[in-house]
């Protein structure tokens, strides 16, 4: 099968009403839009609320005032250009400005702009800093998309971060194996590239970003098989999001496909306050006995999934909410305070950890 043409021109959707092409293009020319053929087939377009519709296709909604550009203050976590190090043991090189799919919730949203550069063609800097920090064992390939990269590109960084002998872990965050995955199982050289790189004592581990259990098609768990097949680990991590999976047999649903494809569930992440993200938003509430009920439905390796908020202060696992009460830990602390429990108020229409500590 050959790779899937894209489309990033809303008009040429033809599945769409005119007059609904015609308002949506405004959002658009705000926020970038781009699916390919395969996916759009995945959408059930005579149901308005089909899941997969909404996590590609832009609503009027993304025009609402509603939180900020950058919800977990990365701004704060650069240190050379397109390198983060938040966490003492783990660096983020923002590869790529560009994603296969740009999905509506994304929290990165402020890199569908087109007045905004995070990513960058060079990361030299990026290496450097790696390298000069002996501390970093874990680095995070991410964007946009890197598996959009060519994969002579991508190769480039891989063999210079394996380079690096204090660099253990090379994860690799994408999509890609859900919206495009004959990118994956058809590139050879993609394929070869993970089999030299990834060995017993240095793996690279694929982060899906699989949000729907519809989304794990015939053609992505091929996908998921030849990353397998190449010495890759895959384990996948997705917001629940109101209109897309807030439905606790739908996660359960997804905790088990990927299971049972051997992509370890990782994190259920809480929706971030991002501008445009106002509708698919949860309560904290909603989102933990959402989670809870789906772990009822699944085995003991799907049971694995934390519920976690990517804080600016860290990584926060919520482990209950009972009695208008939060009970949380930090799962990781850029400050130093790993494990900190806390028991915090909880109101009802909290939705963020900031709505906790005011």
């Amino acid at each position: 099968m050959a790779y899937p043409k894209y489309i990033t021109d809303i008009s040429k959707i033809e599945q769409i009403p005119p007059e609904d092409r015609e308002k949506l293009k405004a959002i658009t020319e705000k926020f970038v839009f781009r699916i390919n053929e395969y996916y759009l087939k995945l959408i059930h377009w005579d149901d308005p609320n089909d899941p997969i519709r909404k996590l590609i296709i832009p609503d009027e909604s993304e025009k609402e005032e509603y939180g900020i550009w950058d919800a977990c203050d990365e701004a704060s976590n650069y240190v050379v250009s397109g390198c983060q190090h938040k966490y003492t043991t783990t660096a983020l090189l923002i590869v790529s400005e560009v994603c296969g799919a740009y999905c509506r919730y994304c929290f990165r949203k402020r890199l569908f702009r087109n007045d905004v550069k995070e990513a960058v063609s060079d990361v030299g800097p990026g290496l450097k800093y790696i390298r000069e920090n002996a501390q970093i064992s874990n680095v995070l390939l991410t964007g946009g998309d890197p598996f959009i990269l060519a994969t002579p590109k991508l190769r480039y960084i891989i063999e210079e971060l394996r380079s690096i002998d204090h660099v253990k872990i090379i994860r690799i965050g994408s999509k890609i194996p859900v919206f495009n995955p004959m990118r994956i199982y058809e590139d050879e050289d993609l394929l070869q590239l993970i089999q030299e790189n990834s060995t017993v004592d240095k793996r690279i581990y694929v982060m899906t970003h699989i949000n729907h259990p519809r989304e794990i098609t015939e053609e992505a768990k091929w996908a998921f098989q030849t990353l397998h097949n190449s010495g890759a680990i895959l384990v996948n991590q997705t917001p629940v999001l109101r209109g897309i999976n807030d439905d606790a047999i739908v996660l359960g649903e997804l905790l088990n496909k990927l299971s049972w494809a051997g992509v370890t569930p990782y994190y259920f992440f809480v929706n971030r306050p991002v501008a445009g993200n106002k509708g698919f938003v949860l309560t904290l509430k909603e989102v933990y006995e959402l989670v809870e009920q789906a772990k009822a439905l699944t085995s003991g390796l799907g049971k694995r999934v934390r519920l976690v908020m990517s804080h600016s202060s860290g990584k926060i696992e919520i482990l209950g909410i009972e009695n208008e009460k939060a009970y949380l830990k930090y799962h990781q602390s850029r400050d130093g305070h790993d494990g900190r429990f806390m028991s915090l108020d909880c109101p009802d229409d909290a939705a963020w950890f900031d709505d906790l500590i005011q």
